[in-house]
């Protein structure tokens, strides 16, 4: 039997005060100082009291990704999602023509991802982003790395673009704005696309859009191309069970699955090789699987949460988006 090791949330509580003279911060203090320029002033001003929230450690163990496909695409799509969405693709179509012809990528999918992350602006998250990058950093061994990162990029883009760091709220694992991209994601992908330079995805429409395509372009997103095609309830190759079994990163050459499956389908780009993805199916429909390949441009979404359910979503948004716009 597999050791069950205790949850992070398990080894605090809530407002446990951060040991921030233990060698942890030691180190990101001198780092922060001797390569970020930062005064012992600021990182007192900034660090000195900050505790746990543990709340982000039991969500963090509790990520709705591990949900079968059936009870996760209706927490976000649902008939006044696909009626706002529509609204906006009506309200934006200058900006995401000006997109679609400068970053290239399709405007459907670009509003989805909006809608999904942060209902189209209404829901930026509630938590403090710089407690919540402190409380993985110090109380999530598992990232606590990566957390560190984050946290180190989190306070560099509040410099850089005039941020109060105490006061950006986000989600339980650092991502912040109607994009929801953590802090290494806004530094490389965040675009200003309304001509003052500042890369705005707090209140800026046009940064918002923008930088949302500019993630999927930069992850070889192809205009007009396929994004996904259903191949049937059933994978009929041991080849094609062990790529869906072995994730987004297994790639099958589309000539292969058309052949195994008996479908029909239409090239990728480049003859890029697609994926296999299996969504469960309710069992008052059935049950069992639907499965899909995934296209680069499926590809392309995973990349942007490493999730086939999440990308999954987001294709059958951008689908009731253009139905009838």
């Amino acid at each position: 039997m597999a050791q069950e090791y205790p949850k992070a949330a398990d080894m605090v509580v809530n407002g446990q005060k951060i040991d921030i003279r233990g060698e942890n911060y030691r180190q990101l203090f001198q780092e922060l100082r001797d390569v970020h320029h930062f005064t012992q002033q600021d990182l007192d001003t900034l660090f000195t009291g900050v505790v746990i929230d543990r709340k982000v450690l039991e969500l963090m163990d509790k990520q709705w990704e591990a949900k079968p496909y059936y009870e996760y695409w209706p927490l976000f799509i649902t008939p006044a999602v696909i009626a706002t969405g529509k609204k906006k693709l009506k309200e934006h179509q200058a900006l995401l023509d000006r997109i679609e012809a400068e970053i290239g990528v399709d405007r459907e999918y670009v509003i989805a991802i909006w809608g999904i992350e942060s209902r189209f602006g209404a829901n930026h998250g509630k938590y403090g982003v710089f407690q919540t990058l402190n409380t993985l950093f110090d109380a999530y061994p598992r990232r606590s790395k990566f957390f560190r990162n984050q946290l180190i990029q989190f306070l560099l883009l509040c410099r850089e673009n005039q941020l109060d760091p105490l006061q950006v709220k986000g989600s339980y694992a650092g991502a912040f704005g109607q994009t929801q991209f953590i802090p290494s994601s806004f530094q490389e992908y965040a675009v200003s696309f309304d001509g003052d330079r500042r890369r705005d995805v707090f209140g800026s429409i046009d940064d918002i859009l923008a930088s949302i395509a500019n993630y999927l372009h930069r992850f070889k997103w192809v205009l007009d191309a396929p994004v996904y095609v259903d191949i049937g309830n059933q994978l009929r190759s041991d080849r094609l069970v062990q790529a869906n079994l072995a994730g987004r990163k297994s790639l099958v050459e589309w000539h292969e699955v058309t052949r195994t499956q008996g479908v029909t389908l239409p090239r990728p780009p480049q003859d890029r090789g697609l994926t296999i993805v299996g969504l469960e199916v309710h069992p008052m429909e059935g049950g069992g699987f639907r499965y899909v390949a995934g296209y680069p441009n499926f590809q392309a979404i995973t990349a942007w949460n490493n999730s086939n359910r999440y990308a999954m979503a987001v294709s059958q948004l951008a689908e009731a988006l253009n139905s009838g716009y």
